[in-house]
């Protein structure tokens, strides 16, 4: 079914490659990177056809994961395992980089020759292959016993062991002690928004993509309870509970997943392998249960001298304890745009006009909930016009929003059964991200 198989870097570099038929012939690696930087767009086609070849890839971790194979072959199952494949190197290696492929060569060759055998896929189950698998993940960061920043006086916990850093999760499924191996969970609600507010203010488009993700560091676990929100309705004719109700269109479950207690309780029941799996899979559209999370407020004119003048005030409507970091702001403006002044209301700020992109990027670090700031651009746009000002626009925002979830979903409790007889650890991190939020001027 497939007769080589190999991964690049982003630069086109060879990482790994294998052939499973000795059918090599020309060099299809340069062959694969040459069609694909060749295309116009960030977005070229995942299949691709050579002579009597197929080239099928996707874009994992900025790296190409390409697959050859000829035309009597499934395109879609190979995409699949594509996928699978590269959730298996991150299992496996920690995570999905140049520099963990290259660190972990020994180790993913080994993982393709159980995975495949002369080209025909085996498995991509990580309970059968972890009993096969005889090299060790190299970590690129790995644990150290001389790490004292979370012990405090007389070894007491402090405040911040209390919290899980955001890298806690990317360790390889099989790391030992030291390597930081511990017993551990990392469940992950993770939602994508995409709304389009008009001119006026008024929300024209909302909809929520979510997703419950769960990473299984315990070999001897056999049951895991997640329990969410009593009031979690599903559809917009169910109504449960009798305080705020917390409603999805529509819901899709890991086929591990054990729902006798779901309708009943809100309790999914399953048996998670190690690695990394999705749980629950769930969609929101056009009736967000709380604001927008930002308000944009514009001010667009021309001074004396010609010049374009830029007046932006963002703000932001989460709670006054959440916060969003990595907000940026992508401003189209008139194509000709040749210099760019600013005065930014903070010093953290950045601006930048991007020409090839004809947009100025606000960047912003960290924006608290309830506060606002502003921006004064001022661009220098040979023959600037009444009809090129209409170029200006719309904004379009991304962000990333820390322990918040636009649908109001929650994770009520996470339980063993049976209980662990090694002390566990639990995890449990929320955020949502931008997906396309756009704001019309």
């Amino acid at each position: 079914m497939i007769r080589q198989l190999f991964i690049l870097s982003s630069k086109g570099d060879p990482l790994l490659f294998k052939d499973f038929r000795g059918e090599a012939g020309d060099d299809v690696v340069n062959v694969f990177y040459q069609k694909v930087t060749a295309l116009p767009g960030d977005q070229p086609p995942v299949v691709m056809a050579f002579r009597d070849l197929h080239f099928l890839h996707v874009r994992q971790g900025g790296l190409y994961w390409v697959a050859t194979t000829t035309a009597d072959a499934s395109p879609f199952t190979i995409i699949e395992f594509l996928n699978r494949l590269a959730a298996l190197v991150k299992d496996y290696c920690g995570g999905l980089s140049e520099k963990s492929v290259q660190m972990n060569f020994a180790l993913i060759y080994e993982l393709l020759d159980e995975v495949l055998d002369y080209g025909y896929i085996q498995t991509t189950s990580s309970d059968m292959l972890r009993n096969f698998l005889q090299s060790e993940a190299v970590s690129s960061r790995p644990f150290s016993l001389f790490d004292l920043s979370n012990v405090g006086l007389f070894g007491a916990d402090t405040q911040q062991s209390k919290v899980a850093p955001s890298s806690a999760a990317a360790r390889p499924i099989q790391a030992g002690r030291e390597q930081g191996g511990r017993s551990e969970i990392f469940v992950d609600v993770v939602e994508r928004m995409s709304v389009v507010v008009g001119s006026n203010g008024v929300l024209m488009k909302a909809d929520v993509e979510g997703e419950i993700r769960i990473k299984c560091f315990m070999p001897s676990c056999s049951e895991i309870r997640i329990g969410l929100n009593e009031e979690l309705s599903i559809g917009k004719s169910q109504l449960r509970g009798y305080g705020a109700a917390v409603r999805v269109d529509g819901c899709s479950f890991h086929q591990g997943v054990r729902l006798d207690e779901f309708d009943s309780h809100r309790i999914l029941r399953l048996c998670p392998s190690q690695g990394e799996q999705t749980v629950m899979q769930y969609q929101l559209t056009d009736d967000l249960p709380t604001a927008p999370p930002f308000r944009l407020f514009p001010t667009i004119e021309r001074d004396g001298t010609g010049r374009l003048i830029l007046f932006l005030k963002l703000r932001c409507d989460l709670p006054p304890k959440s916060s969003a970091v990595n907000v940026c702001a992508s401003v189209p403006v008139p194509k000709g745009a040749v210099s760019l002044s600013q005065e930014l209301s903070s010093p953290d700020q950045s601006a930048e006009l991007q020409s090839q992109n004809r947009a100025v990027a606000w960047q912003i670090p960290r924006l608290a909930g309830g506060t606002q700031l502003s921006a004064l651009f001022k661009l220098d746009v040979p023959g600037l016009s009444s009809a090129s000002m209409l170029e200006v626009g719309p904004v379009g925002l991304s962000f990333e929003l820390p322990k918040f979830t636009a649908t109001g979903l929650q994770i009520r409790f996470l339980r063993l059964s049976p209980v662990q007889p090694a002390p566990s650890q639990r995890w449990v991190r929320y955020v949502t991200h931008s997906d396309s939020y756009s704001i019309r001027i």
